[in-house]
């Protein structure tokens, strides 16, 4: 069985916390040695990663062995800090108007789609909420790809789609191959939208969301639009606060990256696809753990732009367990590596432009070269008794997370007001956010392990394609 392929048994099972840890570090199976199937996109992985290792973890030996290596990274952490404030001084265009619905017949014709299995604890909490928008009822429809579920999943739909006429069901069968990605292209061709939407079975969103997105369509040249992904099970939990302050970061850099002519990125739950630009990519990667960052390259590459909003959103469930939080973190840190390692090519040769080339190898340099490069950084200044090389860089990454994540706070809670000033609250809620906002970069820096050994493991072993599911808990969660 190629690299590529799957079980249908792995595409969305959950693995022993103990089992799934040891299982990143093991040695191949028989099945992993199997050859690599020629693709564009997913060949030869492993070969690019340990050049890229090798690379990283050797270059940065070579500029501490060289007189002028502080140099050169004092010049590169310049560019990078001229760059910083650039992105925090960028202004993101104005949004539309939400849609008017006096004429439905012109309205677009809109697809949701949720690929769902063994959900029983949301899944009727998302059709009853998806299938009640503020929207035409004749203009969209919403399809549930049940991915061979064996709770109750099945028989909650089934009732459903006695309720509501827009709903329609696609059930996978048994050896049905893919994981997320192959049940959204198996239903793509069923679908009648010239807008498609992506949903995960935990969504949460408001009634208004299609009339508030859609306007942004108006636009030719944009190929798909990501809401803000918020937090439902908000609480106390450590975890939970960390993703918030993570999510409103992201937010708020993503915007600004855009402004500047940089690429927007999806982030899979809340995600909305011009259809003419996803048949144009060839619809969803199964040779991808993370499609949604695939897409996201592919869309770039064809010259379509991503637009992200913070308002409205798309809640979700958040993690609330260590364990669980490295599996997932691994899995979005392996699937965005594997876009550089897979679209290389078409990236250097400037296939979307000078600026979202140039923003995307920034953003490579301090997303996934910085930590590599930390191990052999590490132990070449406590080795030769000199001073962190990539220091320079490292406080600018800091830096540029702390602020982010104060000021995207804010313009959080300026949508959240619905006022375009801050709310009067005094000095207490700055202190808040600027409390909650060193809590989230100190909490950020798990990213560091997570992208160091990935790297690491990456170079070394072929990785199974194998989606660990994240248990939806509902109302209990």
């Amino acid at each position: 069985m190629p690299e590529s392929s799957w079980p249908e048994s792995d595409s969305f099972s959950e693995l022993d916390p103990l089992e799934a840890l040891l299982a990143d570090f093991t040695l191949p199976s028989e099945f992993d040695e199997q050859p690599e199937q020629p693709s564009y996109s997913g060949s030869n992985r492993r070969r690019r990663a340990a050049v890229v290792l090798v690379m990283i973890w050797g270059g940065t030996v070579a500029l501490h062995l060289v007189t002028w290596g502080y140099w050169l990274i004092a010049g590169l952490a310049t560019i990078m800090g001229i760059h910083a404030v650039r992105v925090l001084l960028a202004r993101p265009l104005p949004l539309p108007m939400p849609l008017v619905l006096d004429a439905p017949d012109q309205l677009p014709f809109v697809s949701l789609l949720v690929a769902a299995k063994n959900e029983e604890a949301v899944i009727t909490r998302l059709v009853e909420t998806l299938c009640q928008l503020d929207y035409p009822a004749s203009r969209y429809e919403v399809w549930i790809v049940d991915d061979n579920s064996s709770d109750r999943t099945p028989v909650l739909l089934e009732g459903l789609i006695q309720k509501y006429a827009q709903l329609r069901l696609l059930r996978r069968s048994a050896d049905a191959t893919g994981g997320k990605s192959g049940a959204l292209n198996q239903v793509l061709p069923l679908t009648q939208g010239e807008l498609i939407a992506v949903f995960d079975a935990d969504a949460q969103v408001e009634p208004d969301l299609l009339r508030r997105v859609l306007p942004l369509f108006e636009r030719a040249d944009l190929g798909a639009v990501q809401v803000r992904k918020a937090i439902a099970n908000v609480s106390n939990n450590a975890w939970i606060r960390g993703q918030i302050s993570e999510m409103a970061v992201d937010t708020y850099i993503q915007r600004q990256r855009i402004a500047l002519g940089g690429i927007g990125e999806l982030r899979g739950n809340g995600q909305f696809v011009r259809r003419l630009a996803l048949e144009q990519c060839g619809g969803w990667n199964e040779e991808t753990i993370t499609d949604d960052l695939d897409l996201t390259i592919r869309l770039h590459l064809e010259g379509w732009d991503i637009e992200v909003l913070v308002d409205p959103t798309v809640q979700e469930e958040g993690v609330t367990r260590a364990i669980a939080l490295w599996h997932q973190r691994n899995r979005w840190a392996e699937g965005g590596y594997q876009r550089y390692l897979d679209y290389w090519k078409p990236i250097l040769q400037n296939r979307m432009g000078f600026r979202k080339t140039f923003d995307m190898v920034l953003f490579w340099i301090s997303q996934y070269a910085l930590p590599t490069a930390a191990i052999p950084d590490t132990f070449m200044a406590v080795l030769r008794h000199h001073p962190l090389l990539l220091a320079p860089i490292t406080a600018l990454s800091i830096m540029l997370s702390l602020l982010g994540m104060v000021i995207g706070s804010y313009q959080i809670r300026q949508a959240q007001m619905g006022s375009k000033s801050l709310p009067d609250r005094g000095i207490f809620t700055s202190l808040n956010i600027l409390f909650q906002a060193v809590y989230g970069t100190l909490y950020m820096l798990h990213w560091l392990p997570i992208i160091a050994s990935m790297a690491v493991r990456l170079s070394i072993r072929p990785k199974r394609l194998k989606w660990v599911k994240t248990i939806h808990h509902g109302e209990s969660a």
